[in-house]
């Protein structure tokens, strides 16, 4: 499309583009790449003053820029069309959800899929080869089960969720509308539950049920278990990455994001707009306040208030984590030192 009709498309969140003072450059826009490998005919963004180098260097024919006029300068004067706004990176999804749709099969239901008579499903809805409905089921509208998806008994799917292929839905969980469940996720299996005997572990069943809140959306291979009562609950519009594990009794708030390989045992409570990084770890009944950003790799096995950032295993604020760190890389030379006050005092 030509760029003046990208800017059109594009209205919300825009502040200001390069049309306004010259609408004769107006390039025929093909498609989006990344800066650093932006060709002609694509437009690109930059997200902030780190990456402003790139405003010299892309081969983009536009940008998305942030509000700074030195910046839309720079583009001007190297020729290259642009928009400006607040948030560039929400501008350039917009941008990409323009040149690109996921598949999206047309609704219909495989003849290999296998459906108990008994399951209620909606209007408008993909049934994918293989796919097995078990009893009780319920299927709202436009729902898309892509192949080999399993959803055992009385489960209940909201309107437009998506369950990629290969993942698996155990009893009675419940999912809300607008979910997305990708490749090799299970939701709703049985939580950790053995209780230790004198001859053994002996198994606690898990009753209970595992809720997905509207607008969730689940990596791949990632597990959220269900409890032996109660529910296991995900928050409205959280999202998880690739392999996640939610361990059972688990509560999450709204608007949360965990990057892959995050951990955390039974009962944890997380409040809402919570950030997890890659591998971070909490243990048994800790809570999490809302707001909280947990860096990578990190373990947390206390409670943590509102709005705090840690670091580290055992998590520690983030400040003294980096002031902790600091020590930790001079460590060698701080025994040498040791070493030679001993040696010293030892002489004297």
């Amino acid at each position: 499309m030509k760029f003046s009709e990208l800017v059109e498309k594009l209205n919300s969140g825009i502040t200001g583009h390069s049309l306004t003072d010259n609408p004769s450059l107006d390039p025929d826009i093909h498609g989006v790449a990344a800066v650093d490998k932006a060709t002609s005919g694509t437009l690109s963004y930059i997200e902030g003053l780190k990456f402003a180098s790139f405003v010299q260097q892309s081969a983009a024919s536009a940008l998305i820029l942030p509000v700074d006029e030195g910046l839309q300068t720079q583009a001007t004067e190297r020729g290259l069309a642009w928009v400006a706004g607040a948030n560039p990176r929400a501008i350039f999804a917009a941008a990409i959800a323009l040149f690109y749709q996921p598949y999206q099969p047309q609704p219909s239901i495989h003849p290999s899929a296998v459906i108990d008579p008994s399951a209620q499903i909606g209007s408008e809805v993909y049934i994918g080869p293989h796919v097995v409905i078990q009893a009780g089921v319920t299927i709202g509208n436009q729902v898309c089960l892509h192949p080999n998806v399993v959803i055992y008994p009385q489960v209940t799917i909201g309107d437009r969720t998506i369950l990629h292929a290969n993942c698996t839905i155990h009893e009675r969980a419940q999912i809300g509308c607008d979910c997305v469940i990708h490749s090799g996720a299970v939701i709703g299996a049985e939580g950790f539950g053995f209780v230790p005997t004198a001859s053994g572990w002996m198994k606690m069943e898990q009753s209970g049920i595992t809720v997905l809140e509207d607008g969730v959306e689940v990596g791949c291979n990632s597990t959220i278990d269900r409890p032996a009562v109660g529910e296991t609950r995900i928050g409205k519009a959280t999202k998880l990455d690739n392999l996640v594990h939610i361990g059972h009794g688990c509560t999450i708030g709204e608007n949360c994001a965990f990057a892959a390989q995050v951990g955390l045992a039974g009962g944890v409570t997380i409040g809402n707009g919570v950030l997890l990084a890659g591998q971070v770890g909490i243990s048994n009944q800790v809570k999490v306040g809302d707001g909280v950003i947990v860096t990578a790799q990190s373990g947390v096995h206390h409670n943590i208030s509102r709005g705090e950032m840690v670091s580290g295993s055992p998590a520690l604020a983030n400040k003294l984590y980096l002031k902790t760190a600091a020590v930790y890389r001079r460590l060698p030379e701080l025994y040498q030192s040791l070493k030679a006050l001993e040696r010293r005092f030892r002489d004297s």
